[in-house]
Formats: C-alpha cells, sequence, structure tokens
C-alpha cells in the first residue's frame, strides 16, 4: 500500500489551522475535542509534561480565555508523516494578531508549534502537542 504523504499533510495542516481559527475566535472545543486519551502536553505555563486527555483538558480550561485573534500567520510548515501513514508531525510557526483599544492590529505572540497527531478510528488526533514562545532567550545557548 502506498501512502501519500503529501495528501496527508496537507491535511493535518488544514485542521490545524480549523482548529487554531476556532480558538482565536473563542471556542477553545476544536482542539480539545481533537486530543486523543493518551495525549502529552507542553506550554509555557508549565514545568512539567501532561499527560492525559482529562487532565490536559482541565489545564488548558483554567488558562483559557477568548484570546480576540483576528489573524494568524502560519509560517515555515514542516509535516513529517510515517511511512505506515498514521503518524504525522507538524512543526509551524505561528504569530498572531489582535486589535489594541485604538483598532489598529498588533502582534500578540509569536509561537514555536508542534502537534503530532495519530490516525485513530479513522480520526486525526493530537497525541503530544508543544507550545512554546519563539523568543524566550536573549543568546542562543546549547544547554
Amino acid at each position: 500500500m502506498s501512502v501519500d504523504k503529501a495528501a496527508i499533510s496537507k491535511t493535518v495542516l488544514e485542521l490545524e489551522k480549523a482548529l487554531n481559527e476556532r480558538w482565536s475566535a473563542g471556542d477553545n472545543r476544536g482542539y480539545l475535542d481533537h486530543y486523543a486519551e493518551e495525549i502529552s502536553y507542553f506550554d509555557p505555563t508549565l514545568e512539567d509534561v501532561i499527560v492525559g486527555r482529562d487532565e490536559v483538558i482541565a489545564h488548558i480550561e483554567s488558562i483559557y480565555s477568548n484570546p480576540h485573534i483576528v489573524r494568524s500567520e502560519y509560517l515555515n510548515p514542516v509535516v513529517h508523516v510515517s511511512d505506515g501513514g498514521d503518524l504525522a508531525v507538524l512543526a509551524y510557526n505561528l504569530d498572531t494578531y489582535v486589535l489594541d483599544d485604538g483598532g489598529t492590529e498588533r502582534q500578540l505572540r509569536a509561537w514555536n508549534s508542534t502537534e503530532a497527531y495519530r490516525l485513530i478510528g479513522g480520526e486525526w488526533r493530537i497525541v503530544h502537542s508543544n507550545w512554546a514562545f519563539t523568543r524566550t532567550v536573549t543568546e542562543a545557548i546549547a544547554s
């Protein structure tokens, strides 16, 4: 059986954009409903990895508020698809923009995102999610 890695890459990237657009408009359920039971999760507010769908959802619901994002830029997307076609790892940079009090667009955040998707029961589910700020240090360091 031949795996169409280009088609899988396109599907995963389109799904990620759709989930993120819902998030940006105030609906976090897109992501939450696509988390696999065994998801592992990192974000900048965490010191340790969270494992398990219920734990990740509880964490996100405790910190989520409607970000009112008016525009997102998906930069440098790369999707690695397994030879079996049931696992895809998406990495990209995400710049998000909101309106300030004067109605002028300004950048809210610059993110580095990595999402690992697994095909489970015919649906792409997120099995690992890592969100990090693009700039967290001012000098290049290896450790």
